[in-house]
């Protein structure tokens, strides 16, 4: 059971995998770290300093284009939710493809109590080992998740394919 008081943090020795190549586990610790701190620390300084340089497609249609788009996008949501933050249950990889499953919560008494917030399914795609492509698929699990993605779900960011 995680702290309520601090951000999860995202231990990414509990999730490594003996079958995932090389480049696999690599791709997984960069994602582990922009995630741990763009969506859990919530550092947009360190985010976009180490992974702002590249092209980065957003597949979400409520979120913009580019890194500065995304963090953009999470800066306006905690600044509405600060405590937002993401529990990582599984970790996939997949040659250039790296999926989180996690637990979304937007209030820090939430973490852990799978009868609140959010469940999220983050895949990312890397090219020559940075981000270069993302998409989710989000499935609120409570009211008021199901009226928060009812309020905000129909902003349009990008023009990108969803698949």
């Amino acid at each position: 059971m995680m702290s309520n008081t601090q951000a999860p943090i995202i231990d990414i020795n509990s999730h490594l995998s003996e079958n995932w190549t090389t480049q696999e586990t690599e791709n997984v610790k960069v994602v582990v770290d922009f995630f741990q701190h763009l969506m859990n620390e919530h550092d947009f300084e360190y985010t976009l300093q180490n992974y702002g340089g590249s092209s980065y497609t957003q597949h979400n249609r409520a979120i913009p284009n580019e890194m500065t788009g995304l963090i953009g996008y999470v800066k306006t949501l905690t600044k509405r939710f600060p405590e937002y933050s993401f529990d990582v249950k599984k970790i996939f990889a997949d040659g250039d493809y790296v999926i989180l499953h996690s637990h979304t919560t937007m209030k820090a008494k939430h973490r852990g109590n799978e009868k609140k917030g959010f469940i999220i399914t983050d895949t990312f795609k890397l090219k020559d080992g940075k981000l270069s492509e993302h998409w989710d698929a989000i499935q609120p699990i409570d009211t008021f998740s199901r009226f928060l993605m009812l309020m905000t779900g129909g902003s349009i960011g990008n023009n990108n394919p969803t698949f």
